[in-house]
């Protein structure tokens, strides 16, 4: 209790608290969209593939611009990052509701509208994840991005269910106008709490040489292997498990016969699960092998996504998705906690940005490669087969873990 008494206490510091805030806000906005998107390329006719198409669009060009971003974070102003491109995606749900209202709407510019939010995160989420270790100390990284989850899986309550309500009173033009109007106040305090000028992190000079080639530091950091292991387990999850919200839609309206309100139920769900598993992260000890703690709660994703997809009930998928909102959230923040405390400072935007790679890239290619063979055998099979590997692959990474870890003991 004491751990988490600690954690919470941050919530009441300005600068934290206030950035927490902001950050709900506008990821409540951004969860709407996401519920009310899919739904709208439904209703206008749009397959099973153009669905992970966009979802594709949205995460792909990080493959090509996620390394980028963090060489942007450690080297450029990272007020002027995010202030740019964030503000260029805001434009991105007002073109929609103008698109919406003019009533010409058609599933292709909602993907063109997804590549350029892809595009705009991509460049600007390395600046965004290291706002959190400039704004507290050290020893405190792992209870603020602990902290930081539980916003991000209460906005995934809270958004979702906005979303549903919104959705059957108004339509999905109300849920993308939220989106857009919840940009602005997370864009002002990101401008008031980053100072002006060059990143910190670039400042430190310890191994600079690495750090002046392009490609320098991102070797650097994977030579790594507590850093590289990391970086591994996010990328299986996001590749093999990622889907299964991707896909909800498809599952619940076409194998559980579900209709919106469902739909939002069961990603609310899955923010449940979210929430539960930061809290169990704030108690955990500041000590605790975060390796061990991903690794294990990957593997249980993997299981759950199997569930999800042979369960014929719908209260049931919702069921496992809090089970799977759990194991993503203590998975994914765990790695994220290990990458960012163990992470040289100058090259604190680079690990960051390997993180996102990882995280959104891997999400890119699993949904395009699941609505491949959705089309091909079934949202079930398809998910199916998707869990079964991630164990596999989960399993394998921890073996090579427990096998180098004589070797590697100090890394």
């Amino acid at each position: 209790m004491t751990a988490i008494r600690q954690s919470l206490a941050l919530l009441f510091t300005r600068r934290f608290g206030t950035f927490w805030f902001a950050n709900l806000l506008s990821n409540m906005g951004s969860w709407a969209q996401q519920v009310a998107e899919p739904w709208l390329l439904l209703s206008i006719g749009a397959s099973s593939f153009v669905i992970g198409l966009d979802a594709f669009a949205m995460a792909a060009p990080a493959w090509l611009l996620t390394l980028v971003g963090g060489m942007l974070a450690d080297r450029g102003d990272r007020r002027r990052v995010i202030a740019t491109y964030q503000s260029i995606q805001m434009l991105c749900p007002v073109i929609l509701v103008v698109l919406l209202l003019a009533g010409v709407v058609q599933p292709w510019m909602v993907v063109a509208l997804s590549l350029v939010v892809g595009i705009t995160d991509a460049l600007s989420m390395p600046s965004f994840q290291t706002i959190v270790p400039s704004i507290v100390r050290r020893d405190q990284i792992a209870a603020a991005l602990a902290l930081n989850a539980t916003q991000f899986n209460l906005s995934r309550i809270l958004g979702p269910a906005l979303a549903g309500v919104l959705m059957a009173s108004l339509g999905a033009i109300a849920c993308f106008s939220i989106n857009a109007a919840s940009y602005i106040p997370f864009i002002m305090v990101a401008l008031w709490i980053l100072p002006r000028g060059r990143a910190a992190a670039g400042d430190d000079h310890d191994g600079a040489a690495s750090g002046r080639r392009p490609l320098g530091g991102f070797r650097d950091i994977l030579r790594r292997p507590k850093l590289r292991g990391a970086l591994v387990t996010v990328f299986l999850t996001s590749l093999l498990c990622g889907p299964l919200i991707v896909f909800c839609p498809v599952l619940i309206k076409d194998a559980l016969h579900g209709d919106v309100t469902g739909f939002s139920g069961a990603i609310g769900a899955f923010g449940v699960g979210g929430l539960l598993g930061a809290l169990v992260l704030l108690g955990v000890d500041a000590g605790a092998d975060r390796r061990r703690l991903s690794s294990w709660f990957a593997v249980g994703y993997g299981v759950i996504v199997m569930l999800a997809a042979l369960t014929p009930w719908l209260w049931g998928l919702a069921a496992l998705l809090i089970v799977a909102g759990l194991s993503m959230n203590v998975s994914n923040t765990s790695a994220n906690t290990l990458l960012q405390a163990a992470a040289p400072p100058r090259l604190l935007g680079q690990t960051v940005s390997l993180y996102m790679l990882a995280l959104r890239g891997g999400v890119s290619i699993g949904s395009f490669v699941t609505g491949i063979t959705v089309g091909l055998v079934g949202v079930r099979e398809a998910l199916l087969l998707n869990g079964g590997l991630a164990v596999i692959g989960q399993l394998i990474v921890l073996q090579q873990r427990k096998r180098s870890r004589p070797r590697n003991a100090i890394a």
